[in-house]
This record gives structure tokens, C-alpha cells and sequence, in this order.
């Protein structure tokens, strides 16, 4: 009889066309979700007027999605890690893709409020499952490389979005480029088809010989025998008290170390998404249209993210965090002081690469911190929390703009998260991760008793 270790197979797997497709899928689902969260933004001025609201109202109007990403990150996030992550994401991808679609129908600020919470609760419920998708299914070696580079379409839906939506509302109304947002639908028959489940969760459902089609080709070199047993590690066992494993094994204060730096960072992020262009206006800036600050931000998001998960996967990612977000406090402060315009590009898109794809490496990190069976929870959790940080950046640096300060104090009102989270990531406990665990029970297994099948192979 045979134990198969599929938490070590998948650490030690060859990248194969498996891998690929799993990136495909989810990379390809996080540019609509991207796109979907992006286009209320690029649309906003022909929404307020073609409504007639102000922009207090529009404003409202732009953070239902919000209020309903922070929800649906922390209930769907949880809820994958009881009914299958793989049906999750297409219950996402429906709540985004249909009532973005819904948004473009509809003709009053309350209406619109209410098809974009909705929809919010599926752009947000589908990040947590993704990331918890692409990590346990990524080789270890190249785990947060693949991940970032996943996270990466992120940016590139909210580049699409801001290119595509100039064109469609220009020819075909506002309306246009919430309709197009509806496409994705389509998608779900495929992705329940081709997108592998969880592992754990096929375990304890006792779905075995789908499990045995997903290692075989996971690691192509497994030939099923009858008489196979998986198994996963006792912490990374599914059962029904998904939360309390979030505090579980001395990982409790962690857990709240990364709630505060998600707040902090998403605070960062919503606080430049929103005011920059204002701010810098406002500082006499030539700089064209608020377009170019999306691309330079969302362009900078993509090196950060893909940059810092390479560099993720070559030292330690904690320290390639706290780097990042110092990087980010020194950027941010700068942009307060007059310099030439080619320099201000270069720090806009330093700000991106390193608080929107700093933020991205952050989801990495969470996701190898948490055991398999909570991962999603895990996630989806911290991103819940952090959304709140989201919700409030806006008002309270647009609080500050009211004001009348000086332009530098506005940009370290905004850095000033950066030092906190750099404070709380340097707090967290990697010892009680999942990533530090397996490394310490893999160094333990004697050599002989292990077998060539991914490493993951062992003898009872």
C-alpha cells in the first residue's frame, strides 16, 4: 500500500502544461476581475453626467463595489474551504460578470449602488480562492513567481479597462462597458470542466479517483494504483471549524499582523487610486489625462508584482516585503516635492510597484502561511479585513485635501501606512507558517523511505 503526500508532491512537481493551465485560468480570470473593479472609475464622469448626481453621491456609488468586495472576500473566501473551491470561483465569476452587465441597464444612483455591491461580492470573493488555487497547485520552488505573475491581471484588466472604456463610452455610452463586463459568464462551463479541485478538500469529500487524475497530472510520472491512500499533513486536514485554525497553532497574533498590513496597504492604494491625479493638479502638474496616472500606476503594479515574486522565490519573502514597503514610504513622500515631470513618471510608477504589487506579494505570502485546508479562509479573511482600509482611504485623505495643507503633508499622510505595515509584516511569526512547517517535517523524513514520484511517495 502506498501514502501519497500531496502537499509534497506539489512542492516538489516539474512545471508542466498542468501548472500552465491552472495559471491560465486564474491569471485570466483575475484581468475580468481587474477589469470589472476598474471600469466604474474610467466610467464615473459620464455616469455622474448622465444621472445628474453629484459627486458626493457618485462617490458612494463607486464604494458599494467595495463594501461588497470586503464581504465577499470574507464569506466566500471561507465557504470555498466547505463547498469546493473550483465551484466558488464560478459563483464569482457569475456574481461579477452578471451584475457589472446588470450596472449597464440601469438608470438611478440606487439601483446602480445595488448591482455593483453584488457585483463587488464576487470581485472580491474570487481573489482569496484564486491565490489559495495557484499556491497550492505552483511547485515550491517557484511558488511566489507564479502566484504574482497570476495577480499581475490584476493590473492588466484595470490597463484594459482604461483603454477599451475611452473608445466604447465615446461611441456607445457609459453603458457599453459595463455590458461588455457580462462576457465572462460564458466561461464557467469550461472552468468547471478544466480547473482541478482542491486536493484536501477532494480528500475529505472522498472524491479519490478524481484526486488520482489530478496527481497524475500534477506529477505525470504517478501511475494510480488501486490500493492508494492520500493523505495531507494533520494541519492541513479540511474539517468545520475553518476560523479557529486562522489562530490555531500559535498562528493568531500573525493572523492579525497581516489583517493590519493589508488594511495599511490597501489604504495606500485606494488613497493614490483616488486623489492622485486631484493632488498633483492641484500642484500645478501638466501632466495630461488621468489616464496616463492609471497606466503608469497599473503598469508599475505589474514589475512590482512580478518582480517581487521572483525576488520572493529567491530570498526570503518576509524581507522582500518590509523592502518593498519601505520603498513605497520614500516614493509616496517624494511625489510631495516639485521635480521634473520624467521623475514624477518614475515615482508614480514606483508608488504602483510598490504598494498595488507589493500588495500582491502580501496574498502570496498569506497564502503560504496558511495551511491547505484553510488557505481561502486564510485569505480571504485578510482581504475582508483590508478592504475596510479601501473603504476608508478616499474619505479620509480627500478629509485632508479639504483642509488646505501643504502637498508634502498630504503624500506622508499617505506613506505614513506604509511604516505600520512594514512594522506588523516584521511582527509576524514565519516559524508558525505552513511553508516553515513543511520544512522542518520534510527535513525529518529520512531519504530511503521516500520515493521518486514527486517526493511525495511513501510506504506503509
Amino acid at each position: 500500500m502506498r501514502q501519497i503526500d500531496v502537499h509534497r508532491l506539489a512542492d516538489h512537481a516539474r512545471f508542466n502544461g498542468f501548472h500552465g493551465l491552472v495559471l491560465f485560468w486564474c491569471a485570466l480570470i483575475i484581468v475580468f476581475d481587474g477589469y470589472d473593479l476598474a471600469v466604474a472609475g474610467i466610467a464615473l464622469p459620464s455616469i455622474m453626467k448622465g444621472m445628474g448626481v453629484d459627486a458626493t453621491s457618485a462617490g458612494f456609488m463607486v464604494s458599494s463595489a467595495l463594501f461588497g468586495m470586503m464581504i465577499g472576500a470574507i464569506f466566500l473566501g471561507t465557504i470555498a474551504d466547505r463547498i469546493g473551491r473550483r465551484l466558488t470561483i464560478a459563483i464569482c465569476i457569475g456574481l461579477f460578470s452578471v451584475f457589472t452587465a446588470a450596472a449597464g441597464f440601469t438608470g438611478d444612483p440606487v439601483t446602480f449602488s445595488v448591482t455593483r455591491f453584488l457585483a463587488g461580492l464576487g470581485i472580491g470573493g474570487v481573489m482569496p480562492n484564486v491565490v489559495a488555487q495557484m499556491t497550492e497547485y505552483s511547485p515550491k520552488r517557484i511558488r511566489s513567481t507564479m502566484v504574482t505573475l497570476m495577480f499581475s491581471g490584476y493590473a492588466v484588466g484595470g490597463m484594459l479597462a482604461a483603454v477599451l472604456g475611452k473608445g466604447l463610452i465615446e461611441s456607445y455610452g457609459w453603458q457599453s462597458v459595463f455590458i461588455a463586463a457580462g462576457l465572462p459568464v460564458l466561461l464557467i462551463p469550461f472552468i468547471l470542466k478544466s480547473m482541478p479541485e482542491s486536493m484536501p478538500f477532494l480528500i475529505k469529500a472522498g472524491r479519490i479517483d478524481e484526486l488520482k487524475h489530478t496527481v497524475s497530472r500534477l506529477e505525470p510520472s504517478y501511475q494510480p494504483h488501486a490500493h492508494d491512500r492520500f493523505a495531507v499533513p494533520a494541519e492541513d486536514r479540511a474539517d468545520d471549524t475553518l476560523i479557529r485554525h486562522l489562530f490555531h497553532e500559535g498562528r493568531g497574533f500573525s493572523t492579525v499582523m497581516f489583517w493590519v498590513a493589508f488594511f495599511m496597504c490597501l489604504f495606500m492604494v485606494y488613497a493614490l487610486s483616488s486623489w492622485l491625479t486631484k493632488l498633483m493638479a492641484g500642484a500645478g502638474y501638466s501632466l495630461g489625462s488621468a489616464m496616463t496616472f492609471v497606466l503608469m500606476l497599473n503598469f508599475g503594479a505589474i514589475v512590482g508584482a512580478v518582480g517581487g515574486g521572483w525576488l520572493a522565490d529567491r530570498f526570503h519573502i518576509k524581507h522582500v516585503l518590509i523592502a518593498f514597503y519601505a520603498l513605497a514610504a520614500v516614493s509616496i513622500t517624494l511625489l510631495g516635492y516639485k521635480m521634473p515631470t520624467e521623475v514624477l513618471y518614475v515615482l508614480v510608477g514606483m508608488a504602483g510597484a510598490t504598494t498595488i504589487g507589493t500588495q500582491i506579494v502580501a496574498y502570496a505570502y498569506v497564502g503560504q502561511f496558511y495551511p491547505m485546508a484553510v488557505r481561502s479562509t486564510g485569505i480571504g479573511w485578510a482581504s475582508g479585513i483590508g478592504r475596510s482600509g479601501a473603504i476608508l482611504a478616499p474619505i479620509v485623505i480627500g478629509v485632508l485635501v479639504g483642509l488646505n495643507l501643504p502637498l508634502q503633508l498630504n503624500f506622508i499622510a499617505i506613506a505614513i501606512p506604509a511604516l505600520i505595515a512594514i512594522i506588523a509584516i516584521a511582527l509576524v511569526d514565519h516559524r508558525r507558517s505552513a511553508s516553515a512547517h513543511h520544512e522542518d517535517v520534510s527535513a525529518e523524513i529520512a531519504e530511503p523511505a521516500v520515493e521518486p514520484v514527486g517526493r511525495a511517495v511513501l510506504r506503509t
